[in-house]
Formats: C-alpha cells, sequence, structure tokens
C-alpha cells in the first residue's frame, strides 16, 4: 500500500525562492514526488537543474501551446540533447493547444504540438497535454500521430463524455484543485465516473488553489486536498485513492 502522494504537474520554478519550505511542506503532507512541466524556452534548462539538484523532483521538456510561435528546430535539438543525458526528465510537456486566449494562430500550435508528440515517441516519453477548449482537435490529432507514447491529459476540462473517449484510448486523466470548487460540477462528475487505474493527481501550482486554501498560491502539498475530495465523491478510503493514483503515476512517469 502506497502511504504517499504524488503531484504530477507543479510550476514549482516559478516559486524557486521558496524551494526548501515547498519540500518542507511536502513532506508534512506526505507529498513523496513532484514534477515540473515546461512552458518556455528559456525555462528548460532551469528545471532541468532543479530536478538534478533534489532526489523527488522530476520534470518534462516540451513547450506550452500559447509559446509555439517561438518554436524552433535548435530548441528542439536542445530539448531531445537534454532528454537524452538527464535521467530526470521523464516526459515530454506540457504540450497541446490552447484555443481560450489567442484563436489567431491555431494551424502554428497544431504544427508545433505534431512536432513535439513526434519527438516524444522516438524519444519513447510519455506525453503530458495541455488542452483548453480545444477537445476534438486534440483528440483528433493524438489519435493520427502519436504513435507509442502513454498520453496524460493534465488539468482535465472536459466532459464525462469527452473522458470516456479519453481513457477508451488508455489515456490518463489528471484532477487538480478545482475538484474542491462548490460549482465545478463538470470535473466533479468526472472525478465520479473516471476509471481508477487512469487518474493522476496535480496542483498545477502556484495556480488553481484548492479549497481550504482558495484565493493563495497554490503548494505540492496541496494534492492531498484534491485526495481527500475525489476520495469523498467516490465514497471510497482517501488512503485507497491515494494508493492507486499514486501507483499510477509511478507507472505512467516511471519513477
Amino acid at each position: 500500500m502506497k502511504d504517499y502522494l504524488i503531484d504530477t504537474h507543479a510550476h514549482i520554478d516559478m516559486l524557486e525562492d521558496e524551494l526548501q519550505t515547498i519540500l518542507e511542506d511536502m513532506k508534512n503532507f506526505s507529498v513523496k514526488k513532484v514534477i515540473i512541466p515546461s512552458v518556455e524556452i528559456g525555462t528548460q534548462d532551469k528545471i532541468v537543474e532543479i530536478a538534478n539538484k533534489n532526489e523527488n523532483i522530476y520534470c518534462m521538456v516540451g513547450l506550452f501551446p500559447t509559446e509555439a510561435r517561438t518554436y524552433t528546430e535548435e530548441f528542439e535539438s536542445h530539448m531531445i540533447n537534454l532528454s537524452q543525458n538527464n535521467k530526470k526528465i521523464v516526459a515530454v510537456g506540457e504540450i497541446g493547444l490552447d484555443y481560450y486566449w489567442d484563436k489567431s494562430f491555431t494551424d502554428i500550435q497544431k504544427e508545433v504540438f505534431i512536432k513535439q508528440i513526434e519527438m516524444a515517441n522516438r524519444l519513447n516519453l510519455p506525453i503530458v497535454v495541455h488542452d483548453r477548449d480545444a477537445h476534438k482537435d486534440c483528440l483528433d490529432i493524438l489519435k493520427e500521430y502519436n504513435k507509442n507514447s502513454q498520453i496524460l491529459f493534465h488539468c482535465f476540462s472536459g466532459s464525462v463524455e469527452f473522458m470516456r473517449e479519453c481513457t477508451k484510448e488508455g489515456w490518463y486523466i489528471a484532477i487538480g484543485g478545482v475538484v474542491t470548487f462548490k460549482n465545478a460540477v463538470k470535473i466533479k462528475d468526472v472525478a465520479k465516473e473516471v476509471p481508477l487505474e487512469r487518474l493522476v493527481l496535480e496542483t498545477d501550482s502556484p495556480y488553481l488553489t484548492p479549497v481550504p486554501y482558495r484565493g493563495k498560491p497554490n503548494k505540492p502539498a496541496y494534492v492531498k486536498y484534491v485526495a481527500e475530495e475525489i476520495s469523498s465523491l467516490r465514497n471510497m478510503p482517501v488512503n485507497e485513492l491515494i494508493d492507486i493514483t499514486t501507483t499510477n503515476a509511478e507507472r505512467f512517469f516511471g519513477i
């Protein structure tokens, strides 16, 4: 029985000055491991450095969809080199499509998403997907272009029906602090219905802080509250949910 939690998605590079406090809080809340996603070109090396300096911190490489116009062949080569020389890099992410902020360059987003899927396939790394208001396009692109990488939808925001389409493909679903929000009916329904063998937990810190700390910066330690809320929604013991989701995360990321 796994008695510790894993935060599968936390931007703790944005909280670097508070890193020691974050690590102490993780111990106090029984959160053993955390994975830092990549967003921008300029932060990749720093994320890898943080992971290499801390035993239980892992990381990803990748470019966030709203940064797609900055993607170059040189940057892709750099990501490949980093991945081949750092065992703490455990995924390509967060990559995908975001139609919420700006729809003026969706074609570029799709092109860069495909390139990074193909890179992950070559590196034999799993893929962590950012999907905001782009469910169908993400689904279609992954089904067409992904050949051998496992898939995880970070901060899942789709319906129960879309979740079922994803899990039917064998993909994983990550749920974070939004599930604790009173009016977050859709993700609560997903949390009740998602197959347990496809569920992992995250915070997306410093964003989307769960109740009871909503309104304050999020921390990996707070993934505990995500576990408690989902176990309550499913009417199951929280230690059982922790065991299952931790096992899933370790299997998905190979950690």
